[in-house]
């Protein structure tokens, strides 16, 4: 087994790291204390190929495959968590669900406006009462001739009033619960869909995060995605999409904390020494080494599955959950050891600390995880082939023209 990152994915790495702390990291506290989402960086991460990344080239991707993606989410959530959110809404649970279920023709008419930045969109699933209870929501749509009349309140919609298009779903027959979803693909501007922004927020305070509502929005049956009754499917794919790039992003997030964290425990001195010198900061330190090193490589093995093609819910899931909570615990240690000033925004971890709280609640509380993975470990719960998977990666397909 080869741990050694190709050269496609060192400069990735290296692209993305250099754009965090040159565009990034500059503007992102200003953005954070204001609220304000960085609109500025869109233009750039488009220029840059990053919102298309793992999009074939015909589609006007970049043509890199799913590791990249994760090196992406990684680099850019070592600047701030709002960043990344951008790539995992809009590529993760937008774009690749398209790219996974789409028609020939919708792909080819909805996806490069998205890998160029022409187009930016989101993700509509969570509402007001129906979070990790996908079956509950009360969106509903109902056919009208060749159209659908899509009803519903959608509500914690990262990228809200961002977005031109959003991906949603709703139920067109009730009776069949999570079998009786669908998925929709709605413009802005559309008569009935409006939208709005949620104040009030512990963290990622430069991201867009809003409620999405729909009155009988007409929508052509064109803009369906999938199968009419597979929107409940569609979903946990992007969800499995959105997860890697959490998980990745996380790790992000532990690799910024022990990078700030050492380096001010090697200048901040008490009793005339430098705090690391003792053993309770080393402590901390480690721990965030250790967090690391096991979450890089859940990421890179979630990651590698995709690559293959291979269904990757319960290693996706499990890097998800661990990822998050050691970012979480990083980001706490990395406070602890900034004393005082940790708790300022004059440094960067007491963003940190409060933007992956965050990260431990969407996509899946860690609780669902939790118990998603017992019931793996019981043998409960098993996978089932769907009828698209997400493409294996295969450079000479999406390398070409």
């Amino acid at each position: 087994m080869d741990f050694t990152l190709s050269d496609d994915h060192k400069m990735i790495r290296e692209m993305v790291y250099n754009f965090t702390r040159k565009e990034v990291m500059p503007i992102i506290k200003e953005h954070d204390r204001n609220h304000t989402y960085p609109h500025e960086l869109l233009p750039k991460m488009a220029a840059l190929g990053f919102l298309g990344v793992c999009l074939p080239v015909r589609y006007g991707g970049a043509g890199m495959d799913y590791l990249a993606l994760g090196i992406l989410s990684e680099g850019l959530e070592y600047g701030d968590s709002s960043v990344r959110e951008t790539i995992a809404v809009h590529l993760g649970l937008h774009a690749l669900p398209i790219f996974q279920w789409g028609t020939d023709k919708q792909k080819e008419e909805f996806l490069p406006p998205l890998a160029t930045g022409e187009k930016i969109a989101c993700f509509g699933l969570t509402e007001p009462d129906a979070g990790s209870d996908v079956a509950g929501m009360k969106s509903h749509a109902r056919k009208d001739g060749d159209d659908y009349l899509v009803s519903g309140e959608k509500m914690w919609i990262t990228l809200s009033n961002v977005a031109d298009r959003f991906l949603v779903f709703a139920k067109t027959d009730p009776a069949q619960g999570a079998n009786g979803i669908t998925a929709f693909i709605l413009e802005r501007g559309w008569k009935g869909l409006t939208t709005g922004s949620i104040e009030g927020k512990m963290g990622v305070h430069a991201s867009n995060t809003g409620w999405v509502s729909m009155d009988e929005v007409r929508v052509p049956a064109s803009h369906v995605l999938g199968e009419v009754g597979e929107g409940f499917k569609i979903a946990m794919s992007a969800l499995d999409n959105a997860r890697y790039g959490v998980a990745a992003g996380a790790v992000g997030v532990i690799r910024a904390c022990l990078d700030e964290s050492m380096a001010y425990a090697k200048q901040r001195k008490t009793f005339g020494r430098p705090i690391a010198e003792y053993q309770l900061v080393q402590q901390m330190l480690a721990n965030m080494q250790q967090s690391l090193d096991m979450g890089e490589l859940l990421v890179w093995k979630a990651g590698w599955l995709k690559n293959q093609g291979i269904r990757n819910t319960r290693e996706t899931s499990m890097a998800k959950w661990f990822c998050t909570e050691a970012a979480n615990r990083a980001a706490n240690d990395a406070v602890q050891i900034h004393g005082a000033y940790g708790y300022s925004d004059e440094y960067n971890v007491e963003r940190h600390l409060r933007n992956t709280k965050s990260a431990c609640i969407y996509e899946g509380i860690s609780q669902i995880h939790q118990l998603m993975q017992a019931s793996y470990a019981l043998g409960e719960r098993k996978d089932r082939a769907m009828r698209c998977e997400m493409p294996a990666y295969d450079a000479d397909v999406w390398l070409a023209e």
